[in-house]
């Protein structure tokens, strides 16, 4: 039974886990100081894959946590994503290096078209996720601080040439409001483009916005602050897990 993987999310800032609403910095609530532990606890209820998001790095378009990566890797069977901050191919190979079996770009993919089609070719479309982060239907850049003139389906294009075969979609007015994703978005996307495996990315707010994701055909969808203030829980996960779309 093919399901939707789900991905908890982990979002790093001064070693801690926190979430953001609307990719807002100043609405940074902290949820854990011990991120090791939170991914334990994903584990433990079944899950094999987590999503990590290195705030700071973004901000500094540079990696600033690949120690929290480094002891999630060692510490877990989990097979990390990591966004945030990689802009060069230097941060690239230290993501990869510090235990991440995918590495997450944004940014770099709509300021340097020639060096994240490199990356794709080189390392390959299993490794290297394209981060398409909208805001008003338009691509938002350096952690959501910048807007460019592109929109989510022109970038998809631009690299579908290049193997692209990975793309985590965040709906930035959806994130953190735990009001349920953009389902239209997905759709249209998966539409137009059904040899992509899309990752749905805010606004999760309860099993049942996983459930429809699951019936529209998503390949994963992340979820973060609903399983922080308890809208899902990992009990509910453990039964989704054994029972799919059939959850009761």
């Amino acid at each position: 039974m093919t399901m939707i993987r789900i991905i908890p999310a982990i979002d790093i800032m001064s070693g801690k886990c926190v979430r953001l609403t609307k990719g807002d910095y100043a609405t940074a609530k902290s949820y854990s100081d011990n991120p090791v532990e939170v991914a334990r606890m994903f584990m433990d209820a079944g899950l094999d894959s987590l999503h990590i998001v290195d705030l700071d790095g973004a901000r500094a378009s540079s990696p600033q946590n690949l120690d929290v990566l480094e002891s999630i890797a060692s510490a877990t069977g989990l097979e990390i994503e990591w966004g945030g901050g990689i802009k060069d191919r230097e941060s690239l190979g230290k993501v990869l290096g510090s235990g991440a079996a995918r590495a997450i770009c944004g940014s770099i993919a709509v300021t340097d078209t020639e060096e994240f089609s490199g990356w794709l070719q080189e390392y390959g479309p299993d490794r290297i996720v394209l981060g398409a982060d909208a805001r008003d239907g338009k691509i938002a850049t350096h952690g959501w601080l910048q807007e460019s003139d592109l929109t989510v389906a022109r970038l998809v294009e631009m690299y579908i040439p290049y193997g692209l075969q990975r793309v985590i979609c965040t709906d930035i007015a959806c994130d953190g409001m735990l009001q349920g994703p953009s389902f239209s978005l997905y759709s249209a996307l998966q539409q137009q483009f059904p040899k992509i495996r899309f990752t749905a990315s805010g606004g999760i707010g309860a099993i049942s916005d996983i459930i429809a994701l699951d019936r529209m055909g998503l390949d994963s969808v992340i979820v973060g602050k609903a399983l922080y203030e308890d809208r899902i829980s990992l009990d509910e996960i453990r039964r989704y897990l054994k029972n799919g779309s059939d959850f009761s």
